[in-house]
């Protein structure tokens, strides 16, 4: 099983049998509350209708079609519809199979345009301490989680910036840490390091979702955009989990007014019923790579299953109801109740931090001497028996609900964490 101790799991298993709008059953026929979006991606809550009809229509009228040297409508359609969300400038789109594959083909999207333009030096690639970008060789390399590649290494030229969480000065904050310019900075060190012509991209998640939710400081990013772009660097963003509503806007780039040359997109992208991913890239990017002779293929890359029929339809259905009921901008009119939820859990025993931005959300816990992670997990297990599903990475809790939350979902989150907080070891 994936990220998961194999042992201890199949020693008292969690099975999840089904599913609808902000909750799951267990094997068991409990009602569990879904807290976390399964993984960050059912932003529109569980078992929508109309996505399945959706795929059961597509099924039955081409269930494959390849995407080499030919192709079916549905591709075009979905990322014209796409980029209607988009950043402006941002109109362009690959289709994959899941964020993983968004970050690799993300960072050969970087390499193949500065290979383009002639610039064959610029292959060093820069990630962040305790950023997580998936789990192909290019996205732990560039991702700063060392666990995730201390078995099998680096293949590509990388390094990484200091990572934004400063418990020191900013433990307990609601939204964006006050300015502080030093991590950003950073970035400045790696050039005079390594020099500006070697670097081909930085990859940043917007917020640091997998780590436990680490939010930038104010003009963080804007900083980060500010320094690429005066060295000829690209900006990747990996929004594979802001993207699709998380704060508030279509994407993350949007509520905090930076551009990036390309992002990575997935999950809630056809939120969750069928595995895709999506990354978008500039006008000029796109532009530079258009270039040769037209009988040649411009990028050599590419999946079997990339602008998969099935995928694309749940995705258009999905993007209908993100449409149609505003759910790209309810996380902007929840998120205060969501905070004033989450901050009254501070003072409990064991809670160390509480992090939240839009709705996502973070509760550390102090570890265990000695055991680390063991309160992370032994929070997971009690929520669970107690009918919440959260998610923990080491001794944080992470949060990132539905869309379509309301406020009863709200009181029963509220209520069955600090029960949970206030019993834990």
């Amino acid at each position: 099983m994936p990220f998961t101790a194999n042992r201890r799991f199949k020693a008292a298993p969690r099975l999840l049998e089904r599913a609808e709008g902000m909750f799951y059953w267990d094997t068991e026929g409990r009602k569990i509350l879904d807290a976390t979006s399964g993984l960050w991606c059912v932003n529109a809550g569980h078992c929508r209708a109309e996505i399945q009809q959706a795929i059961s229509k597509q099924s039955a009228d081409l269930d494959f079609a390849p995407t080499f040297q030919m192709g079916h409508p549905l591709p075009f359609q979905f990322a014209q519809r796409l980029t209607q969300h988009s950043p402006t400038g941002l109109d362009h789109v690959f289709f994959t199979n899941s964020g993983s594959e968004s970050v690799d083909t993300a960072l050969k999207f970087a390499l193949a345009y500065h290979h383009a333009k002639g610039d064959t030096a610029r292959t060093l690639l820069i990630g962040r301490e305790k950023g997580y970008h998936g789990v192909g060789f290019g996205g732990i390399s560039v991702g700063g989680l060392p666990n995730n590649r201390r078995a099998f290494g680096n293949l590509l030229q990388v390094d990484h910036l200091p990572h934004t969480l400063d418990q020191k000065r900013h433990r307990f904050c609601r939204g964006l840490p006050p300015y502080a310019v030093e991590p950003a900075e950073a970035l400045e060190t790696l050039i005079d390091q390594h020099g500006a012509g070697r670097i081909a991209a930085v990859i940043v998640e917007p917020v640091a979702g997998s780590a436990g939710v680490i939010i930038p400081p104010e003009g963080y990013l804007q900083r980060l955009r500010e320094i690429c772009s005066a060295h000829g660097i690209l900006l990747i963003f990996d929004e594979v989990i802001t993207g699709f509503g998380r704060l508030g806007t279509p994407f993350a780039s949007q509520f905090f007014d930076v551009l990036p040359d390309i992002f990575t997109t997935a999950k809630g992208l056809t939120n969750a019923a069928v595995p895709m991913g999506a990354v978008f890239v500039s006008d000029t990017v796109h532009e530079t790579l258009m270039t040769g002779p037209e009988e040649q293929i411009e990028f050599f890359h590419g999946y079997t299953y990339s602008g998969h029929p099935l995928a694309c339809a749940a995705g258009l259905a999905a993007l209908d109801i993100y449409e149609r009921e505003a759910l790209f901008s309810r996380a902007a009119e929840v998120a205060p109740a969501f905070e004033e939820m989450i901050h009254s859990l501070a003072g409990l025993a064991h809670v160390v931090d509480i992090r939240n931005l839009g709705l996502m959300a973070a509760i550390e816990l102090e570890p265990i001497p000695g055991k680390p992670g063991e309160r992370g997990h032994a929070a997971l297990t009690a929520a669970f028996a107690a009918g919440l599903l959260i998610r923990v990475t080491g001794d944080t809790i992470a949060l990132s609900p539905p869309l379509v939350l309301e406020p009863e979902h709200l009181a029963q989150m509220e209520k069955t964490l600090r029960s949970i907080l206030e019993s834990l070891a």
